[in-house]
């Protein structure tokens, strides 16, 4: 067992017009999946940029909005997640500052919802 911290805010992130954004990268394997956590700042935004590549964007604190290529911007708070395919236009961003996971590599495909188990 190893116990880490994720987000550590280690690198300042300007690229596209991007604002109060620190990225950490956390982990990444032998194939095409790699963790950064993103940590934005209260009015900070994630600058309109393509997805390198399949892309999974979890927020896990705070809350935010997202768009896609529309330029459409639809909220986000924590427990919900947007996914991008490869080469899509998107940006997100908040007024409140969230942290939020992006898992990069693919192909990465959405399971179902399960209905919960009864107690």
């Amino acid at each position: 067992m190893e116990i880490f911290q994720f987000d550590r805010g280690e690198r300042i992130v300007e690229r596209y017009g991007s604002r109060g954004l620190r990225a950490t990268r956390v982990a990444a394997g032998t194939g095409q999946v790699g963790v950064t956590c993103l940590a934005v700042a209260p009015g900070g935004v994630i600058g309109t940029h393509p997805a390198t590549g399949p892309q999974l964007f979890l927020v896990i604190a705070g809350q935010g909005w997202a768009a896609g290529p529309d330029g459409e911007r639809v909220p986000v708070n924590a427990g919900w997640g947007v996914r991008w395919d490869a080469g899509e236009i998107h940006t997100s961003g908040t007024e409140a500052g969230f942290i939020a996971l992006a898992v990069e590599g693919g192909p990465l495909d959405l399971f179902e919802p399960e209905s919960p188990e009864p107690s």
